[in-house]
């Protein structure tokens, strides 16, 4: 038989085989063609068009080859055999003359290497082609569409050089030659290939679908993955010039050059329950599987943390990874050695770890990889690198369950801080393929301020993707609280598993008494899991709580991911927050309950666990009835962060608005009745224990308090329950001038429930809310407590024109409110004329900080007209905005007579001599100034010795800063001359400038004032 008649006899395995794996791989197959000439131009062509099934392609492309005759054929088995390896062992050693004669054609030849040199730099090829005009902006857009991956659009760059004659095809084969080469496969070895195959196969099925919240429907992780606002930690409180704005990055910035710690492997990635932690490292499993990106790393190990911890017998690091993620088939010891002896080509992902029950320490040091030790211990010195060091690890948390232990070892931590408004409507978008519906859903969010704010968590906006009919067709009312949005899913998963004509179109009594024993049942499970810290549920401990199919077959467990347990199909809840919710529902609802144990769902800092709590949890299984002893343990040993959200969602259950409903499924009213009074009364003897401990005021200095996130959940719960009267009583002894809460994951929700509480406060507060996520969404949820703000700082909390423009229409009515901090924001001039007003329009209004902002000279032009009208300012902060001459020109023509204002800081603003000049003008007029900051600019001695001039003549100025300015000899010999005529001077800063030793130690002699 011929080659040709073999290949025709093989057509249907043929095409199984081309069609089995990606578009990716097909195109891969077309690159070896092309540059082998099988394929002329108008073939691939004909083989490239967007929208075409796989299937029709693979079909033509043999049709295509077969005509070709036998040498084709053979070329197409060759090609095949090329792209498979080339997904595992990149050939890259292929060299091109960058200065060929024939770019175009080298283009076509060595099209393999090049792509896959390429794709990992195409965004920034592209930015360089377009900026020396190569390619246009419509073309560029073109190959940026979203449905390309990387290696398509470098493939589409290529295409358009094959037909473009401006030179973008020699300057492609220069530019890709200097790019450099990714890692080739360090090994020959087949077991480790197969392994390899096998494991990306493994993770890619794992990965395929979305696996959080998702129980009912299969959603393809691919068709629905919305990047989240991923930032990097900053510290607070370090030396040196304003910090900015914390970086954002994709999710390729978690294995950036960023990391403080370079001797550590982890990455930590923190956020809050819902924030999307988990569906992060599943879009990054998936792009490793398919060959996208991440391909540095030959070998992914991905678990979870809940499910590791099921584990009870020790195990070493070989059985970890072997026996609990992917089994080689052959070779066990091989591929291991390997492991071992290239852990940089490693990456093990840990989801979870604030549901792992042990606790982080580095005091049990294990090195061996083959020796057996319990799997707390193992995980710790992997994350330490104890063990497989220079193996990189990813690991997720809450950030409460991250001790100052763990960070020691971490490498890099970054935070999750869940959509931006946009990545709320991007996800709407893609959930609901009919934009008639996707429109009114995202109208509704943006008329609705409480809800679109709780939807910067994923999970929010999963749970109103899921909702949308009974939000918008049933006009069922918008939901204000995190509990309402709960029972509104409740609400539509009894009615999607109830017969159609059955059910009413609201979540009532009937539809709740008709499902109460299966609501018990999930709900004693989770109680029972929360307080034992499990979060997997084998068969055995489903039959103990008597969980039965029919109560599965409602949507909330669902078979669990990775599972290692050796149980079949272990279930878990849909997410952590629905495990809380069922158990807080429990609390709610059983007959059985006593009201006295809810009082420790409302403690900050739980008791230490006694003799008593550490063995009845054991001795307490789930199906038992749950008295008083066995609910209070189970409560005491639930993890801290765990208890707030049920205490959240207990007391939203326990609110006038829900009460009713409730109550109708409750054999006794009477008992419910006992039990929100114990509520009200356990969450206000908190708040006020909490208020009791802020330490007595320094004398001196105001009185303030710094919030520990407990705090926040107090005021959560109380927000829940949606009682005025009792959010004024629980504040009504609350007597702080500064409130503190910084690092407290504070969001839009969190913002809405502050300021459902603090509006009552009757003293005004100074309200510190820097680094955390309010957002421009939190900022209008933040305007009904403004009147009782003296003060509102907000720094680094991702706020943009929008959000500022609707806090300074409010504070133009709020008298109270004397300063704003704004600065690591996302402000430009858009936002300049508001502020003007705000300055024109309040006369007591006392310190404006806009740093690290992107305010040029054009908003500076607009804020200098507000500063003429202004009479009571005091500090205004612009550093590290963009100014520039012309701006610094208007503020000190605006400032020459200002009466009031202190302290001006224009640091990093690129302000040259000319500005200087006009700043030296305003010294000579100004009479109240009394520090000037001008670091990081570009005075040289030029400004310098102007502001030397306007000094001579200045009687208030105490401080002047001109350091890293590019000042000489020259200019420090004109300060002292003006030093010389002035003693109201008392420090000016020149470091960084460019003295010698020998200069700096003779101007040091000269005048100390002079900071060299």
């Amino acid at each position: 038989m011929c080659a040709q008649e073999a290949f025709q006899a093989q057509r249907s395995q043929l095409v199984e085989l081309l069609v089995s794996g990606s578009l990716e791989g097909f195109e891969s197959i077309l690159d070896w063609l092309l540059s082998w000439e099988v394929l002329s131009w108008e073939d691939y062509e004909g083989l490239s068009l967007l929208g075409q099934p796989l299937s029709h392609l693979a079909r033509r492309l043999l049709d295509t080859v077969w005509n070709k005759g036998a040498w084709g054929c053979e070329q197409l088995i060759a090609a095949v055999q090329e792209a498979q390896a080339d997904s595992q062992s990149p050939k890259l050693c292929d060299h091109w003359d960058p200065h060929s004669p024939h770019p175009a054609q080298d283009l076509r030849s060595h099209r393999p290497a090049i792509v896959r040199r390429l794709y990992s730099h195409v965004e920034g090829v592209l930015d360089l082609a377009k900026e020396r005009g190569f390619i246009s902006l419509y073309e560029c857009d073109e190959i940026r569409l979203p449905i390309f991956t990387s290696s398509q659009r470098a493939r589409r760059l290529l295409d358009l050089a094959m037909v473009k004659a401006n030179g973008l095809a020699p300057f492609l084969l220069q530019h890709v030659e200097e790019l450099p080469v990714p890692k080739a496969l360090p090994f020959e070895d087949a077991a480790c290939k197969k392994y390899m195959s096998k494991l990306r196969t493994t993770v890619s099925a794992q990965s395929r679908f979305l696996s959080t919240y998702d129980g009912a429907e299969s959603l393809c992780l691919e068709e629905i993955y919305t990047e989240n606002v991923l930032e990097i930690r900053t510290e607070v409180g370090m030396a040196g010039p304003p910090q900015n704005c914390p970086a954002t990055l994709g999710l390729e910035g978690l294995f950036s050059s960023h990391g403080l710690n370079k001797d550590a492997d982890t990455v930590l990635v923190v956020g809050e329950a819902g924030s999307g932690k988990s569906t992060l490292l599943q879009q990054l499993h998936l792009l490793w599987a398919a060959g996208r990106d991440f391909q540095d790393f030959l070998f992914v190990f991905p678990f979870s943390c809940r499910q590791l911890q099921c584990v009870a017998k020790p195990l070493s690091m070989q059985a970890l990874l072997f026996e609990h993620c992917c089994w080689p088939d052959l070779g066990q010891q091989d591929v291991f050695q390997f492991l071992l002896e290239h852990p940089d080509r490693v990456l093990l992902t840990f989801d979870g770890f604030d549901e792992f029950k042990f606790r982080f320490t580095d005091r049990e040091r294990h090195c061996s990889p083959t020796h057996p030790t319990s799997v707390q211990n193992l995980l710790f010195n992997l994350l330490q690198g104890n063990l497989l060091k220079n193996a990189r690890k990813v690991l997720t948390s809450r950030p409460d369950a991250v001790s100052a232990c763990l960070r020691k070892y971490v490498r890099m931590e970054l935070t999750l801080k869940g959509f931006s408004e946009d990545g709320i409507e991007l996800y709407l978008r893609k959930r609901h393929r009919d934009p008639g519906v996707a429109d009114r859903l995202i109208s509704l969010l943006k008329a609705t301020s409480a809800l679109h704010g709780l939807c910067h968590l994923p999970v929010f906006s999963w749970m109103v993707s899921k909702c949308h009919q009974e939000l918008l067709l049933q006009g069922g009312g918008s939901p204000t609280t995190t509990t309402d949005m709960y029972l509104l899913i409740l609400q539509h998963f009894l009615q999607h598993t109830s017969p159609p004509d059955s059910t009413p179109p609201h979540l009532g009594a009937g539809l709740l008494r008709g499902r109460l024993p299966t609501l018990l049942h999930l709900g004693r499970l989770a109680l029972w899991g929360l307080g034992m810290c499990c979060y997997v549920f084998s068969a055995k401990q489903l039959q103990a709580a008597h969980v039965d199919s029919e109560d599965i077959s409602l949507g909330f467990l669902v078979r669990a991911q990775r599972a290692v347990s050796e149980s079949t199909a272990p279930l878990e809840f849909l997410h952590i927050t629905f495990q809380c919710f069922f158990a807080a529902l429990y609390l709610v609802l059983s007959a059985d309950m006593p009201p006295s144990s809810l009082r420790y769902l409302f403690n900050c800092h739980p008791p230490e666990s006694s003799l008593l709590a550490r063995l009845l949890p054991a001795l307490c299984v789930p199906g038992s009835r749950c008295k008083e002893d066995s609910v209070a343990v189970l409560l005491q040993e639930a993890e801290p962060h765990n208890l707030q959200i049920t205490a959240a969602f207990l007391a939203g259950l326990l609110s006038q608005e829900h009460r009713s409903l409730l109550a109708e499924c409750q054999a006794s009213e009477k008992a419910l009745l006992r039990r929100q009074d114990c509520a009200r009364r356990c969450l206000a003897h908190s708040l006020h224990k909490h208020f009791q401990s802020i330490p007595p005021a320094v004398p001196g200095e105001a009185k303030s308090m710094h919030a520990m996130p407990g705090f926040v959940w107090l005021i959560r719960s109380l927000y829940e329950m949606q009682e005025e009267r009792l959010a004024r009583e629980a504040v009504r002894r609350l007597n702080v001038e500064h409130l503190k809460l910084t690092f407290c994951s504070v969001g839009p929700a969190e913002c809405a429930a502050l300021a459902f509480v603090l509006q009552h406060l009757r003293w005004p507060v100074a309200l510190q809310l820097d680094h955390n996520s309010v957002g421009d969404i939190g900022v209008e949820q933040l305007l009904p407590c403004l009147g009782v703000c003296k003060a509102l700082y907000l720094r680094d909390n991702n706020i943009s024109d929008r959000g500022i423009c609707k806090l300074i229409e409010h504070a133009l009515h709020c008298e109270q409110l004397q300063k704003l901090a704004l600065f690591n924001n996302k402000l430009t001039d858009g936002c300049a004329h508001s502020m003007a007003r705000l300055l024109e329009c309040r006369r007591n209004f006392l310190a404006l900080r806009l740093g690290n902002n992107h305010i040029t000279a054009v908003g500076a032009q607009v804020l200098a007209q507000g500063l003429r009208a202004n009479a009571s300012l005091q500090f205004l902060g612009f550093w590290g905005n963009k100014v520039g001459d012309k701006g610094a020109q208007a503020l000190a023509e605006a400032l020459g007579d200002h009466q009031s204002l202190r302290w001006l800081s224009l640091v990093g603003n690129n302000i040259g001599s000319v500005g200087a000049q006009a700043l030296a003008l305003m010294l000579e007029k100004n009479v109240a100034l009394e520090e000037l900051c001008l670091e990081e600019n570009h005075l040289q001695d030029e400004g310098v010795c102007s502001l030397a001039e306007g000094l001579k003549r200045n009687s208030s100025l105490k401080v002047l800063k001109l350091s890293n300015n590019c000042v000489t000899y020259l200019g420090a010999e004109a300060l002292l001359q003006a030093l010389a005529r002035n003693d109201t001077i008392l420090e000016v800063w020149l470091r960084g400038n460019t003295f010698s030793p020998e200069e700096i130690e003779k101007l040091s002699h000269r005048d100390t004032r002079l900071l060299l």
